[in-house]
């Protein structure tokens, strides 16, 4: 019995995801577990595998193509048998968006070359469904909505309908159509003097562009204000060695890293600058009783920010147990989408230390009002006491903080505490 292949939901927030690249073709063979395909929400990229064997009779949607949620996106079954139920299924929706009778509505892949006038669809009062993708780029386009007639299922807008030559078609423009639209390549240009390319052009993942735009808007849209302070780690250190001892002693303790230790330090300042522990919405700020702690994770997709939930409760060893199954989840891909959303947190920890930065400025993750960069262990010299002078461990703070809802001296007085927090941290 031929079986669909759903795209599933990642998320509450989640209501259309693109897919990204195809593991399988039509008529291939498939064997349960296996990845038939990879996509992407606004957040995350994950991989479908199959359920169950067979061979994938049909496809329904291509790379580059967004699908809404619950929607069939391919069929797995036997030769010969019908996909047409499913195909049906794949397109259900429950509003459309009706054109004039008049209207012939023409696939821009199909158009001949010579340059063709299409009148205007009009409205007939119903819904305008239209894709979140489809709706940003409309507006960054400048493309109204209403002269567009939408191609996805049953009516609905999608990417490609507002974008050129489409969007331009439909609105009754002239133009001269280009050809079918290719799946996405790699394009090399200009040989050197040795026969090798001198660059290469490659489009960048739809998490990518995610990414440039949330960091470019946080930067146009806040005061941001950025504090370096030095913490003395000598007794960070010192503990980290002694759990060191109590993992070779017994293999079920967990491995607590600096920075789980450091997390900590950061999760007692915000109890006592609660201030910081909040989001700022342009008139007001609101600020949170519970620290949901977010760190930052650098995963082959793309960097990833997951957030833990009632931090604040934790132990040490319970709060090192949860970040590193975050983290994982996200190298994984399978992370709940509705952890990595900006205002899913209160406070953001990025730490660099392991690839040696010394200083950074770190980029607020908005609405959040501060987020903490930490840098590598730098050692400098010290008084020690009675005059003596050494080299001491100092690990680098960096506070990123915006200046609307905070001033200098509580940021200042909040990065302080931190140090102090790492400089008298124990373990309880």
């Amino acid at each position: 019995m031929a079986i669909p292949v759903v795209m599933p939901r990642q998320g509450q927030s989640v209501e259309v995801c693109v897919i990204s690249q195809w593991f399988k073709k039509k008529g291939d063979s498939v064997k349960t577990g296996e990845p038939l395909f990879s996509y992407e929400t606004d957040k995350a990229s994950f991989e479908e595998e199959a359920k169950v064997d067979g061979v994938l009779l049909e496809i329904f949607y291509a790379e580059g193509d967004e699908v809404p949620v619950l929607h069939n996106v391919a069929v797995i079954g036997q030769i010969g048998e019908s996909v047409e139920e499913f195909r049906s299924g794949a397109g259900s929706s429950s509003a459309t968006v009706e054109a004039a009778p008049e209207t012939t509505v023409i696939e821009a892949a199909a158009i001949s070359s010579e340059t063709v006038v299409l009148p205007s669809p009009t409205l007939s009062g119903a819904k305008i469904r239209v894709s979140p993708r489809a709706r940003v780029i409309a507006q960054k386009n400048g493309v109204n909505l209403s002269d567009i007639k939408g191609t996805g299922p049953n009516g609905r807008i999608i990417a490609r309908d507002v974008s050129a030559p489409a969007a331009t078609l439909l609105k009754g423009e002239e133009v001269t159509p280009a050809p079918k639209k290719a799946a996405p390549v790699a394009i090399t240009a200009s040989v050197g003097e040795y026969g090798d390319a001198e660059y290469e052009i490659k489009n960048i993942s739809n998490i990518r562009k995610l990414i440039g735009k949330s960091m470019y808007e946080s930067l146009q849209n806040s005061a941001q204000l950025t504090h370096h302070l030095g913490a003395d780690v000598r007794k960070l250190l010192a503990l980290r060695e002694e759990f060191k001892n109590m993992q070779k002693a017994d293999p079920t303790f967990p491995n607590i890293t600096i920075n789980d230790m450091i997390c900590l330090a950061v999760i007692r300042a915000l109890l006592k600058f609660p201030e910081v522990n909040s989001h700022f919405l342009g008139n007001s700020i609101k600020t949170f009783k519970k620290v949901h702690l977010a760190l930052a994770v650098d995963t082959p997709r793309g960097l990833m920010v997951p957030v833990l939930k009632n931090a604040d409760d934790l132990s040490l060893k319970g709060l090192s147990n949860n970040l590193r199954t975050l983290a994982n989840s996200c190298r994984k891909g399978n992370i709940d989408p509705d952890l990595l959303q900006s205002d899913a947190g209160s406070f953001t920890v990025s730490n660099l230390g392991a690839y040696g930065v010394e200083m950074f400025t770190p980029i607020i993750n908005m609405p959040q009002v501060a987020i903490l960069g930490v840098n590598t262990i730098v050692h400098r010299p010290a008084d020690i006491g009675e005059g003596i002078m050494a080299f001491v461990p100092y690990i680098g703070l960096s506070l990123t903080y915006d200046h609307r809802a905070i001033d200098g001296g509580p940021a200042t007085l909040f990065l302080k505490e931190i140090k102090t927090q790492i400089e008298n941290i124990e373990y309880a």
